[in-house]
C-alpha cells in the first residue's frame, strides 16, 4: 500500500484527489495539508511514501516545503502539482528534490499511474517536457561541477549520459549491449556517488555539471 499526502491550499482539489487515489486499491490516503507549512507537519507526523504537492500555496509554499520535507526524510517521494504557467517553478521544484509534476488537470489514470511511477523512482513523468525545462534554466559554463562526478566510472558516465537523455533502463541496456540487471546495478552506483535520491536529481547533475550541453 503506497500512502499519500495531498498538499493543496484548494479543499475542493484536495477532495477530488483524495477520491481518486482512494479509490485504487494499492494507494491510501494518509493526511491532508491547507499550505507548506502544514504538509512539513503532516509529513513528520505520517512519514508518507509519496506527497503531492501543489507548487504555489500561501505562506510556506510547495518547493521551500519540498526542501524541508526531503531533509527530514530522504525517503519521502515528492509529485508536484502545478499548473505549468510557470516553467521556472517546475525547475526549481526539481532542484529542490521533487521527483517529478503532474498537470493538476491530468486525466485519473495519468495521476495514478504517475503515483506509482515515482514511487518506483521510474523515469520522469514527462521526460521531454522535463529535459526542455532543465536545459532552458541550468547555465552548465557557470556552474561548478558537481563533487561526485569525479567519482565515476566511465561506463557510469556513460549510463548517466543516456538517463539524462530520457533512455530507459530497458534501451540503455541495449545501446549497451549489457544486461538490464547490469543497467539496474550501474544507475544504483551513480546515484550513490552522486548522492541523489533517483533519476530526476541525476538528470539535473548531469546538466549542471556539463556533462550534457543544452541543445546537446
Amino acid at each position: 500500500m503506497i500512502s499519500v499526502l495531498l498538499a493543496d491550499d484548494q479543499e475542493l482539489v484536495r477532495a477530488g484527489l483524495r477520491m481518486i487515489v482512494d479509490a485504487e486499491p494499492d494507494l491510501t490516503v494518509v493526511g491532508e495539508a491547507a499550505d507548506g507549512a502544514e504538509a512539513v507537519a503532516q509529513a513528520r507526523a505520517y512519514r508518507p511514501d509519496l506527497i503531492l504537492m501543489d507548487i504555489q500555496m500561501p505562506h510556506v509554499d510547495g518547493i521551500a516545503a519540498t526542501r524541508t520535507v526531503l531533509r527530514d526524510n530522504p525517503s519521502t517521494k515528492v509529485l508536484m502539482l502545478t499548473t505549468f504557467d510557470r516553467s521556472q517553478l517546475v525547475y526549481d521544484a526539481l532542484v529542490a528534490g521533487a521527483s517529478g509534476f503532474l498537470l493538476k488537470d491530468a486525466p485519473r489514470d495519468q495521476l495514478t499511474g504517475g503515483i506509482r511511477a515515482v514511487h518506483r523512482g521510474e523515469e520522469l513523468l514527462a521526460p521531454s517536457i522535463t529535459r526542455r525545462l532543465i536545459e532552458e534554466f541550468t547555465r552548465a559554463d557557470r556552474l561548478p561541477q558537481h563533487p561526485g562526478v569525479g567519482a565515476l566510472t566511465e561506463r557510469e558516465r556513460e549510463v548517466l549520459l543516456l538517463v539524462a537523455r530520457g533512455r530507459s533502463n530497458a534501451e540503455i541496456a541495449q545501446d549497451l549491449f549489457v544486461s538490464l540487471q547490469t543497467v539496474k546495478t550501474h544507475v544504483a552506483r551513480l546515484l550513490t556517488k552522486l548522492g541523489v535520491r533517483d533519476r530526476v536529481q541525476a538528470v539535473v547533475v548531469a546538466y549542471e555539471s556539463g556533462l550534457v550541453r543544452p541543445g546537446g
